[in-house]
């Protein structure tokens, strides 16, 4: 074989190795963000729930104070 055919013999397989070493890397950070994705929509909808609790209670509040308001005039 030749000085040539075996450079680019190695290239090729250089670059084939990079490609997918990239591809791998790629795939494994996508599979992260995936995953981040989900706990943070679990964590948003925590949060959600805790809110209009929260807000139920200041519901509640707010009629017992009007309540007691009323009774007082």
């Amino acid at each position: 074989m030749s000085i040539r055919s075996k450079v680019v013999l190695g290239l090729s397989v250089v670059l084939t190795l990079g490609t997918v070493a990239g591809v791998h890397a790629k795939q494994t950070l996508d599979r992260e963000r995936l995953r981040e994705g989900v706990l943070h929509d679990l964590e948003r909808q925590k949060r959600k729930q805790d809110n209009l609790r929260v807000l139920q209670e200041q519901m509640e509040l707010t009629k017992q104070l009007e309540s007691e308001h009323d009774k007082s005039l």
